[in-house]
């Protein structure tokens, strides 16, 4: 996952930057408090951080794998509200912070095209968001500039975020600390592929009646 604030820095500069937030996250794992620290930092990225809090959750996970499904709640939580936060954002203070996370945290053109999804299905837009690696904050805070209801963020927030972090959870409690390796590398690809399974499950639930 690209910020725009990657793209505007050197390539050698973007990659030493990436890695300093993504080690700073993941060294929450080895401290006290690191449930506490998931929660806020699941918040934050929902936001204004861009490093994704699956790091620190499979981290987590698998220094407690008897604790993953409590992690993937706290996690779950963390986000959906940071969800509301970024929405706050949106409906309030958009004129004011534009500036900032325009081009600096995501692209206009990335704005807008969260625009035109929401003209046609808002609810399914989100949690498509919610689930898969798209940046979930452009449109945490797209939906309040744009007047989304927040009932609608909060319910397919809810939806995706928790079946995302309780699938990473899951595969770890199950299949134990040797499958980490392939969740960091085949987890989003999964998560597209159970995306269109679902949708499909909702087709043929519509269409089959």
């Amino acid at each position: 996952m690209q910020t725009e604030t990657e793209e505007t820095l050197p390539a050698e500069e973007r990659r030493g930057l990436m890695r300093r937030m993504y080690d700073w996250t993941l060294s929450w794992a080895e401290r006290p408090g690191g449930a506490w620290a998931l929660f806020f930092l699941a918040m934050a990225e929902s936001s204004v951080f861009p490093v994704p809090p699956d790091v620190l959750l499979i981290a987590l996970a698998v220094g407690a794998a008897k604790k993953a499904w409590r992690f993937a709640a706290v996690c779950a939580l963390g986000s959906v509200i940071g969800g509301v936060i970024g929405y706050a954002i949106g409906a309030g203070a958009w004129e004011l912070v534009h500036g900032w996370f325009i081009p600096h945290l995501f692209s206009a053109e990335a704005f807008e095209k969260v625009q035109r999804l929401y003209q046609g299905n808002a609810f399914l837009a989100i949690l498509t968001a919610a689930f898969t690696p798209i940046p979930y904050k452009v449109f945490t805070i797209a939906a309040g500039v744009f007047d989304v209801g927040l009932g609608t963020l909060v319910a397919a927030s809810a939806v995706g975020r928790s079946a995302r972090f309780f699938l990473v959870a899951g595969l770890i409690y199950v299949f134990g600390p040797q499958i980490k390796a392939w969740v960091e590398k085949y987890f989003d690809w999964c998560a597209w592929g159970f995306l269109v399974l679902l949708i499909l499950g909702f087709v043929a639930v519509k269409y089959l009646h």
